[in-house]
């Protein structure tokens, strides 16, 4: 596997017995290029006995399979064309081109199920212990499948319900012409009963996009925002993640500057995002959804319970991760994060010491031994920690839900509820807060736990409490997906990632990356 390519003269050394092994152990077809690759075509190939895999009605399946490829928002080029191996052509070219069916079948399979493109280089995920895709697994299913390719495709998908709906919509939109698009101008805000130039242009965008269905009452000036017109606005905010108050402003004019191409390649890489995370969802979970600001608790494979949430605003941002919830802590006291000590008291304390007072905040030793805060030198303070009492304007509230990671981030209760109105919550410094945060904990706890839990919280004192069952919690980020409605939900890319990861998507495969459509040919 890890010999360096030969000369095409080698195809004098074939045995006419054992083409395909030969070619895959001496590395004598220039494809793939990926030593991975070929590994995989080697394990695949043992489970077959090296027999030929590919006939003419198979290849065709096989086609026709990889050009549906483009409804997951994938490239079928990267994959195509496959051919038949020609038994008049040399047993070198045989098997090279046998070999290039395998190969992509098998990186088909392999971006269908755990994605295109490096999770971990573009939006990483973090795992108590790193995470691989399965090969095992992966042959022993493209092994099963040639009996039935399209089966053998089908269950490579994820099967999670939002990606298959996902796939439904993204499937019925690449095919249709693109419809004509006109950015809105800037301007200033424009508030249900005002007059502006950009009314006409804005009632043609909402009626195009279905948004508005009725024309303006005869008589109307058309440069009026009038009520029917607000209402269209507001159903369009509310199906993009904003506030539905009927006003054209900065956020809302975004988004509808977004056009329809760009909104197309949205639920491509959304289709990319749902492969990566197809295999850390299970059926009893706790998601938070980070771009939504929403919290998912599932059962047995269904939503049971969902809530508001408060998430890191863009320079703190809140990480994807995967844990277990194992611990809460109860009536929790709050030791200030570093950068938010540094960022923002630091400046209150030094404005005025009675900041400490006022807030309830102690001064702590890393001993854990309390300080006199005039002793502090706080232009300078070294070797301390900020330490706010259990209590009603504690910013952890009453509870705080406790999981490994190395970002020191929780989910918490907050006194801050009426946050929770805005339609984007990125308020937090990365730490999750949690509408009716005892709700979810009351629905953690198993049975027989409820009731010390209770007296444990009205005791007011803080305690460290470890839960019986530890549940699977699981944060990610995500920008579209389908409501109940079978419509889709767009929401603001808070932290700016669709970008990075469309770039992937737009810049061409390395010849590494490319299944090679000359594989086998002679110079």
């Amino acid at each position: 596997m890890t010999a360096p390519l030969v000369a095409w003269g080698a195809q004098d050394f074939i045995s006419a017995g054992l083409p395909l092994r030969q070619a895959l152990e001496q590395s004598l077809c220039p494809h793939p290029a990926e030593l991975a690759a070929r590994q995989r075509l080697q394990a695949f190939y043992v489970f077959l006995e090296h027999r030929p895999q590919w006939d003419g009605g198979r290849l065709a399946r096989l086609t026709e399979q990889l050009e549906q490829l483009a409804d997951d928002g994938l490239d079928p080029a990267e994959y195509l064309p496959v051919r038949l191996p020609d038994p008049a052509s040399t047993p070198l070219r045989q098997a090279c081109d046998e070999l290039q069916a395998s190969h992509a079948y098998l990186q088909a399979l392999r971006h269908l199920a755990y994605g295109r493109y490096p999770r971990q280089k573009l939006e990483p995920l973090w795992h108590p212990t790193p995470r691989q895709a399965d090969d095992g697994l992966l042959l022993v299913r493209a092994v099963l499948g040639l009996a039935d390719l399209a089966q053998a495709f089908d269950k490579a998908r994820p099967g999670l319900p939002q990606y298959r709906a996902l796939r439904s919509h993204y499937r019925r939109q690449r095919t249709m012409p693109l419809p004509p698009f006109e950015p809105l101008p800037a301007g200033p805000l424009l508030r249900p009963g005002q007059l502006d130039q950009r009314t006409p242009l804005l009632r043609r965008r909402l009626f195009q996009d279905g948004w508005l269905s009725q024309p303006p009452p005869a008589g109307s000036d058309p440069l009026r925002h009038d009520p029917l017109l607000a209402e269209a606005l507001e159903r369009f905010q509310r199906q993009h993640g904003l506030k539905a108050d009927g006003i054209l402003g900065p956020a809302t004019l975004a988004e509808l500057n977004i056009g329809p191409a760009q909104r197309r390649a949205q639920l491509r890489i959304n289709l990319e995002r749902l492969r990566w995370l197809a295999a850390d969802m299970e059926p009893d979970l706790l998601l938070v959804d980070i771009a939504g600001g929403r919290l998912r608790l599932y059962r047995d494979g269904l939503p049971v319970w969902e809530t508001r949430t408060q998430v890191g605003r863009a320079d703190r941002r809140t990480p994807q991760l995967k844990s277990r919830i194992d611990r809460l802590t109860l009536n929790p006291t709050w030791t200030v994060p570093p950068t938010i000590l540094r960022e923002d008291k630091l400046p209150e304390i030094r404005r005025d010491l009675g900041f400490l007072a006022r807030h309830q905040m102690g001064v702590f030793d890393h001993q854990g031994r309390r300080l006199d805060p005039h002793s502090v030198d706080w232009s300078n303070p070294r070797g301390i920690l900020l330490r706010q009492a259990a209590g009603p304007s504690n910013p952890l509230g009453r509870v705080a839900l406790r999981f490994a990671n190395p970002f020191s981030v929780y989910l918490h209760d907050t006194p801050s509820q009426r946050l929770f109105d805005e339609a984007q919550r990125t308020f937090s410094s990365g730490c999750v807060r949690v509408e009716n945060a005892l709700g979810l904990t009351d629905l953690l706890l198993e049975e027989g736990e409820h009731a010390r839990v209770a007296r444990l919280l009205e005791s007011g004192r803080t305690h460290e409490y470890r839960l019986a069952r530890s549940v699977p919690i699981l944060m990610a980020y995500w920008t579209v997906e389908v409501g109940e409605d079978d419509r889709l939900h767009f929401r603001p890319d808070l932290y700016g990632l669709d970008a990075a990861l469309q770039r992937a998507f737009n810049r061409p495969p390395s010849p590494g990356e490319r299944n090679l459509a000359a594989a086998g040919d002679s110079p």
